[in-house]
């Protein structure tokens, strides 16, 4: 078997996973599909950029993150028109506004910015926290807790026994609480 056909194998075997991490992220099947398409088509161009560094899994998966955040950030920007059956695009457009020129319905709710702001500021103190882990603690945290591996998975990727995994989310799980306590908690009284 060649390598090229080899890698497809694999890829295709992965693709199940990648799809359902993507949908989980993106809440739309559709749009889980064409990012999880996107990265595949990036690892067949660049075949060996994963090459000694990680896994092909570990290289595909990251490729998907980056993917589903372009994704997320682009439907934050851009709103979809739906059209309903032999609807122009332009009457779907027309349809949005009243004849003087006002919309239709009245916007959604933005939310509160201050609270926006502070989660995007508590994310920024959890990954100083996660930097300050030994890496392959950190590692096993994101692997079991973002990517939602199965410790099974995560324990043959790491070559590690199950209760060496389950200290080191515990390990991690104990050192996150503290910095967090110290450092974004602890500020909060």
């Amino acid at each position: 078997m060649s390598p090229d056909n080899d890698l497809h194998r694999q890829l295709e075997a992965m693709r199940p996973l990648l799809v359902r991490f993507a949908v989980l992220q993106l809440r739309n099947e559709a749009l889980a599909e064409d990012a999880v398409q996107d990265a595949l088509i990036a690892v067949l161009e660049k075949p060996d950029g994963y090459a000694g560094q990680s896994t092909l899994r570990t290289y595909v998966t990251g490729i998907l993150k980056f993917k589903i955040i372009d994704n997320l950030r682009r439907s934050t920007r851009e709103r979809q028109i739906e059209t309903a059956d032999e609807q122009s695009e332009d009457d779907a457009i027309d349809a949005l506004f009243a004849r003087d020129g006002h919309t239709n319905e009245m916007p959604r709710q933005w939310g509160d910015p201050e609270r926006t702001l502070e989660q995007k500021d508590f994310f920024a103190v959890l990954e100083v926290c996660l930097e300050k882990l030994p890496a392959k603690t950190a590692r096993i945290f994101m692997m079991r807790e973002w990517l939602e591996l199965e410790t099974e998975e995560i324990c043959k990727e790491l070559a590690i026994t199950t209760s060496n995994a389950w200290v080191l989310l515990y390990r991690a799980r104990l050192r996150l609480r503290e910095c967090l306590d110290l450092n974004w908690f602890g500020k909060r009284a």
